[in-house]
């Protein structure tokens, strides 16, 4: 392809990705009040728990719009996902050959998944986080929280959760692609470990250990599983080349 026709087909695809992200927005609006509902749920807990005045605060006439609009936008990028993934996908294919096409499509398959996978585990330890800070407030005083800074640390919690399962897919990419082998990332466990602990520890600072825990031990499984599925195919590497030299010695 020239590169006017490469041109072309981006904007084609652009186009394609950005007509699924508003059809997405506009579902997503529809869904902003039941997902608003959830995040608050966290604050009627506190309420309850701490014997305070807890209550999502809008500093300005078009606060609501704005957080309901962010919520809406969100809400298509997550529904529209598959839409600009496959034109992202669609747009590079051409550029790659047979064995990286293969190792692209394992790739995709299996980071969305675990993505929202990582994205429901910070779900879940979401409220954990939330009473946790309030509770450092004195019990007199009372929690007013700004409802657009509250959906963003919401939002950047579970991204930053859902990244992380993602990880272990990088790691088995880079050992098929020959940068990393499964003995070096065997032999670093006890770092992920610490690493994987550490993250938990931060992403959730609870009094609650259960709830780190069970971000934790996935995380450990997913890291493990990468390290065996590297195993396995350095092992078949090995195996290849080890038949491709006796055949030439022959």
């Amino acid at each position: 392809m020239t590169f006017g026709e490469h041109f072309v087909e981006l904007r084609k695809r652009l186009f394609r990705s950005a007509l699924g992200l508003l059809v997405g927005s506009v579902v997503g609006w529809f869904l902003a009040g039941w997902v608003l509902d959830a995040l608050r749920e966290p604050i009627i807990q506190i309420a309850k728990q701490q014997g305070r005045l807890a209550e999502l605060n809008y500093d300005n006439i078009t606060g609501a719009f704005d957080l309901k609009m962010q919520i809406a936008i969100t809400i298509g990028v997550v529904i529209s996902s598959p839409v600009w993934l496959y034109q992202i996908w669609a747009f590079l294919v051409p550029a790659l050959n047979r064995k990286e096409l293969k190792y692209g499509l394992g790739f995709f398959f299996s980071a969305v998944p675990l993505f929202f996978a990582g994205c429901a585990a910070g779900w879940f330890v979401v409220p954990h986080i939330v009473q946790l800070l309030t509770s450092f407030a004195p019990s007199q005083d009372t929690a007013f929280i700004q409802a657009k800074d509250y959906f963003d640390f919401v939002l950047k919690l579970v991204v930053a959760i859902g990244v992380a399962f993602v990880l272990p897919v990088f790691l088995v990419l880079l050992n098929f692609v020959g940068v990393l082998s499964a003995q070096s990332i065997i032999r670093s466990w006890r770092w992920a470990l610490l690493v994987i602990i550490l993250f938990t520890a931060i992403a959730t600072p609870s009094a609650d250990i259960v709830s780190m825990f069970l971000l934790a031990i996935p995380m450990v499984v997913l890291y493990f599983a990468a390290a065996g599925v590297s195993w396995l195919h350095d092992r078949r590497v090995a195996r290849a080349a080890t038949r491709l030299e006796s055949e030439l010695a022959t």
